[in-house]
């Protein structure tokens, strides 16, 4: 093995990402060397190669971005154990420190010193991944590696739609990007009654058509939601709200269409302040909950067995580019027109 990689960097603070040689990382005594085989284009790695507002306040420059992956194991540090070579894995990408009470009472989700790998530190966008040995997730045989690298925001999927039982519900899902697809997909998974899932996108809806089976997709341009309410003779409305959207309107939409009680587990993440009505949400006794990440590591024990035993989201990866076609990738996912994007590292 040389001591170079390829990567692709944030190299200059400006729109773009640039294909680099990189030194392959030196370990730490608890670290591993993961050898990359397929990387995940998510939303996060779109701000930092736009540069937009919370990237140039928020990323190092320069960095190897990335950090939805699957690979394996081809190093370890001398303290590692549990792990052996040639092990096939993914693995968490928010490093926590162990000082804070959330870290030392076993809520590692909520340490408020995380920092992500290819937002703080060096990303997976990379021949090579030097990662915590606490962070890697072996992947057993029968999940491939593409669906591997897309278990980061399936994690995020799988941590918003269970944040409240769903056996019986009715649910409301605002925003059909690729978690919201496949938040739909482990709604119906855990035994949801009705699922309905709304955006204005029709390439999205079209897609969580065929990836949900028995999905209620609705553009909320063309279609008034209070009729989906009447057709699917819900008397007081949807039971839990899942948004995903970032987008105020939606989240209004939502808040109007629950039932007196109902829970909203709130993932995506707005622009700047929005207006929230809080008195309609007092009086309607609705209880938000905000989702950030994966509960490290039951959410990734529980979409691991629900992959196992017949969750299906592999139709939400919509294209694949070898990492010399990256740039394509990119634009693909800007388009609006694709869902999951996965680059070929091998």
């Amino acid at each position: 093995m040389t001591n170079q990689m390829i990567a692709l960097a944030k190299s200059k603070p400006e729109p773009g990402l640039w294909k680099v040689d990189a030194p392959i990382p030196e370990l730490g005594p608890d670290d591993v060397l993961i050898k990359i085989n397929k990387t995940g284009i998510c939303g996060t790695d779109i701000h930092i190669w736009d540069w937009d507002a919370w990237a140039s306040a928020t990323v190092p420059v320069p960095i190897i971005t990335g950090h939805e992956f699957a690979g394996e194991v081809v190093d370890m540090g001398r303290n590692v154990s549990g792990l052996k070579l040639g092990q096939r894995c993914s693995g968490e990408g928010h490093l926590i420190g162990t000082e804070s009470r959330q870290s030392r009472s076993g809520k590692f989700h909520l340490d408020p010193g995380t920092r992500g790998i290819g937002v703080n530190v060096q990303g997976a966008f990379a021949q090579y991944l030097r990662l915590p040995a606490f962070n890697v997730v072996p992947l057993p045989d029968d999940i491939p590696d593409e669906i591997g690298a897309i278990l980061d925001p399936l994690g995020n999927a799988v941590h918003t739609a269970l944040s409240f039982p769903l056996l019986g519900e009715d649910v409301l899902i605002t925003g059909a990007g690729p978690i919201g697809i496949m938040a739909a997909a482990v709604a119906r998974h855990a035994g949801a009654r009705n699922v309905v899932l709304t955006d204005v996108n029709t390439y999205r809806l079209d897609l969580a058509a065929k990836v949900v089976p028995n999905l209620r997709c609705v553009n909320v341009a063309k279609e008034d939601l209070h009729d989906v309410v009447h057709e699917l003779g819900l008397k007081e409305g949807f039971d839990i709200g899942l948004e995903m959207s970032g987008n105020q309107a939606a989240l209004d939409q939502m808040v109007e269409a629950l039932v007196m009680g109902g829970k909203i587990a709130l993932l995506g993440i707005p622009p700047g302040q929005s207006p929230v009505d809080w008195s309609r949400i007092v009086f309607k006794a609705i209880t938000i909950k905000g989702v950030y990440g994966r509960e490290m590591f039951e959410t990734w024990y529980k979409m691991i067995a629900m992959l196992q035993y017949g969750l299906d989201v592999s139709r939400v990866i919509t294209h694949r580019y070898d990492i010399a076609d990256f740039r394509e990738g990119f634009e693909q996912m800007k388009s609006g027109r694709s869902g999951k994007v996965v680059l070929n590292w091998t």
